[in-house]
Protein backbone atom coordinates (compact mmCIF):
# COMPACT_ATOMS: atom_id res chain seq x y z
CA UNK A 1 0.00 0.00 0.00
CA UNK A 2 2.95 1.93 0.91
CA UNK A 3 4.52 1.84 -2.75
CA UNK A 4 1.48 2.37 -4.11
CA UNK A 5 1.03 5.57 -2.43
CA UNK A 6 4.92 6.71 -2.95
CA UNK A 7 4.22 5.89 -6.70
CA UNK A 8 0.97 8.03 -7.10
CA UNK A 9 3.41 10.61 -5.42
CA UNK A 10 6.17 10.35 -8.05
CA UNK A 11 3.93 9.98 -10.84
CA UNK A 12 2.27 13.02 -9.63
CA UNK A 13 5.43 15.15 -9.11
CA UNK A 14 6.81 13.90 -12.64
CA UNK A 15 3.33 15.59 -14.03
CA UNK A 16 3.59 18.76 -12.16
CA UNK A 17 7.18 19.26 -13.31
CA UNK A 18 6.52 18.43 -17.01
CA UNK A 19 4.06 20.77 -16.99
CA UNK A 20 6.14 23.13 -15.20
CA UNK A 21 8.41 22.84 -18.11
CA UNK A 22 5.90 22.92 -20.83
CA UNK A 23 4.96 26.26 -19.34
CA UNK A 24 8.39 27.96 -19.80
CA UNK A 25 8.51 30.58 -21.75
CA UNK A 26 11.16 29.86 -24.53
CA UNK A 27 13.19 32.80 -26.05
CA UNK A 28 11.66 34.04 -29.17
CA UNK A 29 14.60 33.36 -31.67
CA UNK A 30 13.79 36.30 -33.84
CA UNK A 31 13.81 38.68 -30.65
CA UNK A 32 16.03 37.18 -28.40
CA UNK A 33 16.28 39.98 -26.02
CA UNK A 34 12.12 40.70 -26.27
CA UNK A 35 12.31 40.90 -21.83
CA UNK A 36 15.05 43.05 -21.62
CA UNK A 37 13.39 45.51 -24.76
CA UNK A 38 9.82 45.42 -23.09
CA UNK A 39 11.16 46.89 -19.79
CA UNK A 40 13.38 48.86 -21.67
CA UNK A 41 10.35 50.52 -23.57
CA UNK A 42 8.01 50.22 -20.68
CA UNK A 43 10.90 52.84 -18.89
CA UNK A 44 10.61 55.07 -22.02
CA UNK A 45 6.78 55.20 -22.40
CA UNK A 46 7.01 56.21 -18.84
CA UNK A 47 9.23 59.01 -19.37
CA UNK A 48 7.97 60.13 -22.18
CA UNK A 49 4.53 60.42 -20.50
CA UNK A 50 6.03 62.11 -17.18
CA UNK A 51 8.57 64.33 -18.81
CA UNK A 52 8.86 64.23 -22.70
CA UNK A 53 5.39 64.75 -23.63
CA UNK A 54 4.28 67.27 -21.15
CA UNK A 55 7.92 69.34 -21.94
CA UNK A 56 6.64 68.98 -25.43
CA UNK A 57 2.94 70.76 -25.19
CA UNK A 58 4.53 73.57 -23.73
CA UNK A 59 7.04 73.92 -26.12
CA UNK A 60 4.19 73.60 -28.66
CA UNK A 61 2.22 75.88 -26.63
CA UNK A 62 4.66 78.91 -26.59
CA UNK A 63 5.86 78.73 -29.65
CA UNK A 64 4.85 80.35 -32.87
CA UNK A 65 4.22 78.24 -35.49
CA UNK A 66 6.86 79.85 -38.02
CA UNK A 67 8.75 79.61 -35.30
CA UNK A 68 8.60 75.91 -34.50
CA UNK A 69 9.28 75.48 -38.70
CA UNK A 70 12.12 77.56 -38.60
CA UNK A 71 13.56 75.30 -35.65
CA UNK A 72 12.75 72.57 -37.36
CA UNK A 73 14.48 73.31 -40.52
CA UNK A 74 17.74 74.83 -38.59
CA UNK A 75 18.28 71.13 -37.13
CA UNK A 76 17.24 69.76 -40.62
CA UNK A 77 19.75 71.99 -42.74
CA UNK A 78 22.65 70.47 -39.66
CA UNK A 79 21.79 66.96 -40.29
CA UNK A 80 22.40 67.89 -43.79
CA UNK A 81 26.33 67.19 -43.21
CA UNK A 82 25.45 63.66 -41.79
CA UNK A 83 23.18 62.82 -44.88
CA UNK A 84 25.53 64.59 -47.57
CA UNK A 85 28.64 62.23 -45.98
CA UNK A 86 26.22 59.23 -46.01
CA UNK A 87 25.03 59.52 -49.62
CA UNK A 88 29.34 60.25 -50.45
CA UNK A 89 29.84 56.36 -48.03
CA UNK A 90 27.46 55.01 -50.13
CA UNK A 91 28.90 56.36 -53.50
CA UNK A 92 25.77 58.43 -54.20
CA UNK A 93 27.63 61.11 -55.64
CA UNK A 94 25.03 62.76 -57.49
CA UNK A 95 22.45 62.74 -54.57
CA UNK A 96 25.84 63.82 -51.91
CA UNK A 97 26.44 67.01 -54.66
CA UNK A 98 22.83 67.73 -54.27
CA UNK A 99 23.02 67.42 -50.76
CA UNK A 100 26.00 70.30 -50.55
CA UNK A 101 24.83 72.72 -52.49
CA UNK A 102 21.02 72.23 -50.33
CA UNK A 103 23.40 72.90 -47.55
CA UNK A 104 24.80 75.95 -49.06
CA UNK A 105 21.36 77.18 -50.25
CA UNK A 106 19.80 77.47 -46.53
CA UNK A 107 22.94 77.82 -44.62
CA UNK A 108 23.03 81.42 -46.76
CA UNK A 109 19.66 82.17 -48.53
CA UNK A 110 17.65 80.53 -45.54
CA UNK A 111 19.37 82.63 -42.84
CA UNK A 112 21.21 79.82 -41.03
CA UNK A 113 19.06 76.76 -42.23
CA UNK A 114 15.81 78.37 -40.90
CA UNK A 115 14.08 79.04 -44.27
CA UNK A 116 14.40 75.78 -46.29
CA UNK A 117 14.71 77.54 -49.73
CA UNK A 118 16.51 74.31 -51.11
CA UNK A 119 13.06 72.64 -51.40
CA UNK A 120 11.94 75.86 -53.25
CA UNK A 121 14.45 75.33 -55.75
CA UNK A 122 14.25 71.67 -56.33
CA UNK A 123 17.02 70.37 -53.91
CA UNK A 124 14.47 68.27 -51.13
CA UNK A 125 15.39 66.72 -48.52
CA UNK A 126 17.73 63.33 -48.48
CA UNK A 127 17.11 61.44 -46.18
CA UNK A 128 20.33 59.07 -45.04
CA UNK A 129 22.48 58.04 -41.63
CA UNK A 130 25.56 55.72 -40.43
CA UNK A 131 23.43 53.00 -39.96
CA UNK A 132 22.46 52.95 -43.73
CA UNK A 133 25.37 53.73 -44.57
CA UNK A 134 26.36 50.11 -42.84
CA UNK A 135 23.35 48.48 -44.11
CA UNK A 136 24.65 49.43 -47.29
CA UNK A 137 28.01 48.09 -47.15
CA UNK A 138 26.25 44.76 -45.73
CA UNK A 139 26.14 45.09 -41.69
CA UNK A 140 23.37 42.71 -40.87
CA UNK A 141 20.80 44.75 -38.54
CA UNK A 142 20.96 42.33 -36.14
CA UNK A 143 18.50 41.72 -33.22
CA UNK A 144 16.04 43.96 -32.48
CA UNK A 145 16.79 46.48 -29.05
CA UNK A 146 15.25 49.15 -27.51
CA UNK A 147 17.63 51.38 -26.07
CA UNK A 148 17.23 53.21 -23.02
CA UNK A 149 16.10 56.94 -23.73
CA UNK A 150 16.47 56.50 -27.41
CA UNK A 151 14.21 53.92 -27.70
CA UNK A 152 14.25 51.75 -31.14
CA UNK A 153 17.45 50.49 -32.19
CA UNK A 154 19.22 47.44 -33.21
CA UNK A 155 23.41 46.33 -32.65
CA UNK A 156 23.94 48.01 -36.39
CA UNK A 157 21.91 51.00 -35.05
CA UNK A 158 24.11 51.74 -31.80
CA UNK A 159 26.80 51.86 -34.43
CA UNK A 160 25.14 54.37 -36.46
CA UNK A 161 24.02 56.76 -33.73
CA UNK A 162 28.04 56.87 -32.78
CA UNK A 163 28.70 57.81 -36.52
CA UNK A 164 26.07 60.22 -36.88
CA UNK A 165 27.60 61.52 -33.30
CA UNK A 166 30.65 61.89 -35.11
CA UNK A 167 29.48 64.33 -37.95
CA UNK A 168 27.53 66.26 -35.58
CA UNK A 169 29.24 69.73 -35.46
CA UNK A 170 27.59 70.39 -31.75
CA UNK A 171 29.27 67.30 -30.82
CA UNK A 172 32.42 69.15 -30.54
CA UNK A 173 31.33 72.07 -29.35
CA UNK A 174 33.40 71.86 -26.11
CA UNK A 175 36.77 72.04 -28.80
CA UNK A 176 35.76 75.41 -30.38
CA UNK A 177 33.58 77.14 -27.61
CA UNK A 178 35.42 78.90 -24.77
CA UNK A 179 35.49 78.33 -21.69
CA UNK A 180 34.84 74.22 -21.92
CA UNK A 181 31.13 74.83 -20.15
CA UNK A 182 29.90 76.84 -22.54
CA UNK A 183 30.52 74.35 -25.55
CA UNK A 184 29.03 71.79 -23.31
CA UNK A 185 26.05 73.50 -22.52
CA UNK A 186 25.21 74.69 -26.24
CA UNK A 187 26.10 70.72 -27.31
CA UNK A 188 23.53 69.61 -24.72
CA UNK A 189 20.99 72.39 -25.04
CA UNK A 190 20.98 71.71 -28.90
CA UNK A 191 20.55 68.23 -28.45
CA UNK A 192 17.64 68.68 -25.93
CA UNK A 193 15.91 71.64 -28.03
CA UNK A 194 16.34 68.75 -31.06
CA UNK A 195 14.69 65.83 -28.71
CA UNK A 196 12.00 68.43 -27.91
CA UNK A 197 11.24 69.60 -31.23
CA UNK A 198 10.79 66.12 -32.78
CA UNK A 199 8.63 65.15 -30.26
CA UNK A 200 6.37 68.06 -30.10
CA UNK A 201 5.91 67.70 -34.36
CA UNK A 202 4.57 63.71 -33.25
CA UNK A 203 2.31 64.93 -30.75
CA UNK A 204 -0.74 64.52 -33.13
CA UNK A 205 0.59 61.10 -34.56
CA UNK A 206 0.08 59.19 -31.09
CA UNK A 207 -3.26 57.69 -32.02
CA UNK A 208 -1.54 55.52 -34.64
CA UNK A 209 0.50 53.25 -32.32
CA UNK A 210 -2.34 53.34 -29.60
CA UNK A 211 -5.28 52.64 -31.51
CA UNK A 212 -3.70 50.47 -34.70
CA UNK A 213 -1.62 48.09 -31.95
CA UNK A 214 -3.05 45.01 -30.25
CA UNK A 215 0.51 45.02 -28.29
CA UNK A 216 2.48 47.99 -28.27
CA UNK A 217 5.56 46.74 -28.34
CA UNK A 218 5.00 44.71 -31.29
CA UNK A 219 3.78 47.63 -33.32
CA UNK A 220 7.01 49.49 -32.56
CA UNK A 221 9.36 46.94 -33.54
CA UNK A 222 7.64 46.15 -36.27
CA UNK A 223 7.96 49.58 -37.64
CA UNK A 224 11.20 50.29 -36.67
CA UNK A 225 12.26 47.35 -38.47
CA UNK A 226 10.26 48.01 -41.82
CA UNK A 227 11.45 51.71 -41.70
CA UNK A 228 15.21 50.40 -41.70
CA UNK A 229 14.72 48.18 -44.48
CA UNK A 230 12.65 50.61 -46.61
CA UNK A 231 15.39 53.32 -46.09
CA UNK A 232 18.39 50.93 -46.45
CA UNK A 233 16.91 50.00 -49.71
CA UNK A 234 16.03 53.06 -50.79
CA UNK A 235 12.26 52.49 -50.57
CA UNK A 236 12.36 48.94 -52.71
CA UNK A 237 11.02 46.46 -50.38
CA UNK A 238 9.17 44.08 -51.03
CA UNK A 239 5.11 44.12 -50.87
CA UNK A 240 4.45 42.14 -48.41
CA UNK A 241 6.60 44.30 -46.19
CA UNK A 242 5.23 45.31 -42.60
CA UNK A 243 4.06 48.86 -43.08
CA UNK A 244 4.89 50.66 -46.33
CA UNK A 245 6.02 53.63 -44.87
CA UNK A 246 5.89 55.52 -48.39
CA UNK A 247 2.43 56.07 -48.06
CA UNK A 248 3.38 58.34 -44.49
CA UNK A 249 3.40 62.34 -44.49
CA UNK A 250 6.36 63.21 -44.41
CA UNK A 251 8.22 64.77 -41.12
CA UNK A 252 11.25 66.55 -42.47
CA UNK A 253 12.98 64.16 -41.38
CA UNK A 254 12.03 61.17 -44.09
CA UNK A 255 9.24 59.15 -43.80
CA UNK A 256 7.66 59.24 -40.50
CA UNK A 257 8.61 56.94 -37.67
CA UNK A 258 6.08 56.30 -35.08
CA UNK A 259 8.75 56.91 -32.26
CA UNK A 260 7.40 57.99 -28.65
CA UNK A 261 10.16 60.29 -28.95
Amino acid sequence: MQDKKTSALISISLIAMLSGCATVETPNPTDPWEGWNREAQSFNDGLDDYVMKPVAKGYKWITPDFVDVGITNFFSNIDDINVLANNALQGKFLDSSKDIARLLVNTTAGVGGFIDVGSMIDLPKHNEDFDQTLGVWGVPTGPYLVLPFFGPSSPRGVFGLVGDAAMNPFTYAGFYLNPDWIGAAVSVGAGALRVVDMRSDLLGMEKVASEAALDRYDFFKNAYLSRRNYLVNDGNVPEDDVLKFDEFKDDGFGPLHPRPY
